[in-house]
C-alpha cells in the first residue's frame, strides 16, 4: 500500500495533536513529536502488530518511546489506534491523567514500560527481546510459533549519549537480538542546544562494533524510506539501528531546528505558524475522519488478523501439546506450581552457612519447581550462587537456556530484568556485590515505580569483605534502598531467613525483591520455621526472649551477634529480647498492635546493631537509642579483624547494651 495524503495527514495530525496538547497543559516538549512523527507513524501503521482492542495480546509487538520526554507522540497514535480518548489528550500532564508527563506502565493502556530517565528505555527493550527469545526458544516448535514477535524503541540523541544504551548495545550485539529494531530520532539537538558542543561519536561505527545492522534515513520525512528502512531491520540477523535525520520541532517556523523547540510549548503564535505550514485546519484537537479510518485500515486491521491467527495457532498448539501449553500459560499468567517450595532446604539451629550460599541453594531448588526463573549475575555467579548447576547457558546458539551472562554491565543487567518483567513470561533475577547497588540503584527505582516482581541477589553486604577494602565494603547502601518506595529490600539473618525471603520474591507480584546477602557464614538461629516465615513477612518479629530489661535489634548477620550477646547478659542477670527485623519497609505497613508487640517501647534500654549506617534505626530505638553502627567506610583487611576493629563483637555489644 502506498503512501498517500492522508497518510500526510495522519504525519501531521500526530503534530498537531501533540502541540495542542503541551499548549493547553502549558507544559511538554513538543520538538520530538512534531520531527519524529514521520517514523513513529509509518512504523504503526506499517509494521507494529499492536491490536487497541486487545492491548494485552501476549503475542503482540512491544514499542518502547525510550524518549519519555516526547510522550505526545506515544498518546497521539494511542488516541489515533483507538487505545485513548480524545479527553485524555486534553489533560496531558494533569493530576491522575492517562496521558502523564513521561509514559507510565500499568497507568496507561498501551505504555509497555515507564521511560523517565533517558537510555533506560533503550535498555529495558534488549531485556524484552531477550524474554522474547527465551520463550520463543523454549516453548516454539516446528509448527507452532506461539512466542514470535519484534521489540521496536524509538530513541533520542540523549538515550545514546547515556552510558547505560553503550552497556545496553554491546549486550544485545553480544546476544545478536535479531528481533530489536530501533529508530534513532537523530536531530542534532540537545536540551542546552546544538548536539556538537557535547556529542560526535560516529554512530555508524559504534553499533555496527557492537555487532548491530546500522542504517540511515536521510530525510526523516521520506515515509518510504522509512518503510524500507524498518523492512529491512526486520530481516537481520542482528539487532538493527536505523538512523533517522529528522528537525525538531518541525514546521514551527522560528523554532525547528533549534533548542527552544525541545522542552516547551511553542507559543500561541508559533503554534498557529505551524499549523499554516501543515496545511491543516486551524481547529485544536482537530481530527478528520480520515485520519481514524487509515489508521483502522492499515494497523488495526493488520493487527485484529495477526491476533485471529495467533489464537488458531495457540489453539492448535494447546491441542497436540497440552503440557507445554499448560507450562506457557503459567509462566504468562505468572502462575506458581502449589508445591513450588516443597525443595526449597530449611537449616538446622546452630549450622552456619552464609546467606549468599543458602539464596544459593534455593535458586537450585527453585529452578526446577519455577520454570520460569531465568536470571544470571554481572560477572559474579561464582560469588553471587547465581548459577544454575545443570543449566547451559543463555546465548545466541541457546536462547532456551537459563544461565545468563550479563557481564560487567550491572545497570544494564538492571534495566533488563525490567525489561523481561514487564514482557511476561518470565520471572527474573540478577546478581552482584551489594556495593554496586549504587550502579544499578536507577533502574532500581523503575522497578519499584513499575511494580515489577524483579528480585535482586546483592551479596557481600558488609564489612566483612574484609581485604578488598572501602571500595568494595557497603555501608550506606542499607539506607539507600529502604528508602526506595515499594522495594522490599530484605536483609536475612541466616539460612532460614532466606528460604521465607526467597519465597516472598517469588510470590511477589506487584513489587521487586532486593536480597541483601552475607560472603561470611552466619549461625541459625533457634526458631521454629514456620515462626520465621511469619516473622520475614512481617517485617520483623522478636527472635529471643528472656525479659524486659533490655532490647537489642538487629539485621542480617548481626542477628546471630545480638542473640549471642543476649545470651552472654542473661546469664549476668539481664533480662532481655532480640528482634531480627530483616525488612525495614514490610514492618512499617503492620498494624499497631503487632508492631508494639515487636518494638516492646515500654523498655528503656534499647540498642540497634547493624554493620551499616545508622540511618533508619533511630525508628526503632528512638532518638536517645544506643546504636552500633557504622557512619564511616571500611576499611582494608581480613574480614574477621575489619569486624572485630570497627567493634562488633559479643564484648563490645554487651557494653554497648550496658551503657547508662
Amino acid at each position: 500500500m502506498a503512501f498517500d495524503k492522508t497518510d500526510q495527514l495522519a504525519v501531521n495530525t500526530i503534530r498537531t495533536l501533540s502541540i495542542d496538547a503541551i499548549e493547553k497543559a502549558n507544559s511538554g516538549h513538543p520538538g520530538l513529536p512534531m520531527g519524529a512523527a514521520p517514523m513513529a507513524y509509518t512504523l504503526w501503521s506499517r509494521h507494529l502488530n499492536f491490536n487497541p482492542s486487545s492491548m494485552d495480546w501476549f503475542n503482540r509487538d512491544r514499542f518502547i518511546l525510550s524518549a519519555g520526554h516526547g510522550s505526545m507522540l506515544i498518546y497521539s497514535l494511542l488516541h489515533l489506534s483507538g487505545a485513548l480518548e480524545l479527553e485524555e489528550l486534553k489533560e496531558f500532564r494533569q493530576f491522575d491523567s492517562k496521558t502523564p508527563g513521561h509514559p507510565e506502565f500499568k497507568h496507561t493502556e498501551g505504555v509497555e514500560i515507564t521511560t523517565g530517565p533517558l537510555g533506560q528505555g533503550f535498555a529495558m527493550s534488549v531485556g524484552m527481546a531477550m524474554a522474547e527469545k527465551h520463550l520463543g526458544a523454549s516453548f516454539n516448535t516446528d509448527d507452532h510459533k506461539i512466542v514470535d514477535h519484534y521489540t521496536y524503541v524509538l530513541a533520542s540523541d540523549g538515550d545514546l549519549m547515556e552510558g547505560i544504551s553503550h552497556e545496553a548495545a554491546s549486550l544485545a550485539g553480544h546476544l545478536k537480538l535479531d528481533n530489536l529494531v530501533v529508530l534513532y530520532d537523530s536531530n542534532d539537538i540537545s536540551l542546552d542546544g546544538d548536539l556538537d558542543k557535547s556529542f560526535s561519536e560516529d554512530i555508524k561505527k559504534r553499533f555496527e562494533g557492537y555487532g548491530w545492522e546500522y542504517s540511515i534515513v536521510k530525510d526523516g520525512n521520506d515515509l518510504d524510506k522509512i518503510d524500507k528502512a524498518i523492512e529491512k531491520a526486520k530481516k537481520a540477523d542482528r539487532p538493527a539501528l536505523i538512523e533517522v535525520k529528522t528537525v525538531i520541532g518541525y514546521g514551527a517556523p522560528n523554532k525547528s531546528g533549534k533548542s527552544d523547540a525541545h522542552g516547551a510549548p511553542l507559543g500561541a503564535d508559533e503554534r498557529n505558524a505551524a499549523f499554516e505550514y501543515y496545511g491543516v485546519k486551524d481547529e485544536a484537537f482537530h481530527v478528520d475522519e480520515s485520519v481514524y479510518a487509515r489508521f483502522n485500515e492499515t494497523m488495526n486491521t493488520r493487527s485484529n488478523e495477526a491476533e485471529k491467527a495467533w489464537n488458531e495457532v495457540l489453539e492448535a498448539f494447546k491441542s497436540e501439546h497440552p503440557e507445554k501449553y499448560e507450562a506457557f500459560k503459567n509462566a504468562v499468567d505468572g502462575t506458581l506450581p502449589e508445591d513450588y517450595d516443597k525443595d526449597m532446604p530449611y537449616y538446622e539451629a546452630g549450622t552456619k552457612k552464609a546467606t549468599r550460599g543458602t539464596s544459593g541453594d534455593m535458586i537450585q531448588a527453585l529452578s526446577k519447581s519455577v520454570p520460569s526463573l531465568f536470571g544470571g549475575a554481572a560477572d559474579l555467579a561464582g560469588s553471587n550462587k547465581t548459577a544454575v548447576s545443570g543449566q547451559d547457558d543463555f546465548s545466541a546458539d541457546d536462547y532456551a537456556a537459563k544461565n545468563v551472562w550479563f557481564g560487567v554491565r550491572e545497570f544494564a543487567m538492571a534495566a533488563a530484568l525490567n525489561g523481561m518483567a514487564a514482557h511476561g513470561g518470565i520471572r527474573p533475577y540478577g546478581g552482584t556485590f551489594f556495593v554496586f547497588s549504587d550502579y544499578l540503584k536507577p533502574a532500581v527505582r523503575l522497578s519499584a515505580l513499575m511494580g515489577l516482581p524483579v528480585t535482586y541477589v546483592l551479596t557481600h553486604d558488609s564489612i566483612a569483605v574484609g581485604e578488598d577494602g572501602p571500595t568494595h565494603e557497603p555501608v550506606e547502601q542499607l539506607a539507600g534502598l529502604r528508602a526506595i518506595p515499594n522495594l522490599n529490600t530484605i536483609r536475612p539473618a541466616d539460612g532460614n531467613e532466606s528460604r521465607a525471603a526467597w519465597k516472598l520474591a517469588m510470590e511477589a507480584t506487584d513489587a521487586p525483591t532486593a536480597l541483601v546477602l552475607t560472603r561470611q557464614d552466619v549461625e541459625v538461629t533457634d526458631v521454629e520455621y514456620d515462626a520465621v516465615e511469619e516473622g520475614v513477612k512481617r517485617g520483623g518479629y522478636v527472635i529471643y526472649d528472656k525479659g524486659d530489661d533490655a532490647i537489642i535489634f538487629a539485621s542480617g548477620s548481626e542477628v546471630s551477634l545480638a542473640v549471642n550477646t543476649a545470651k552472654t547478659l542473661h546469664e549476668q542477670g539481664v533480662n532481655i529480647k532480640v528482634a531480627s527485623i530483616p525488612n525495614m519497609q514490610a514492618f512499617e505497613k503492620q498494624d499497631k498492635a503487632y508492631q508494639d508487640s515487636v518494638l516492646n517501647k515500654h523498655i528503656e534500654n534499647r540498642t540497634a546493631v547493624e554493620m551499616a549506617a545508622s540511618l533508619g534505626w533511630h525508628r526503632f530505638v528512638g532518638i536517645d537509642g544506643k546504636l552500633l553502627t557504622i557512619d564511616r567506610f571500611g576499611a582494608s583487611a581480613p574480614g574477621g579483624l575489619v569486624v572485630e576493629k570497627y567493634g562488633f563483637t559479643v564484648e563490645q555489644l554487651t557494653r554497648t547494651v550496658l551503657e547508662k
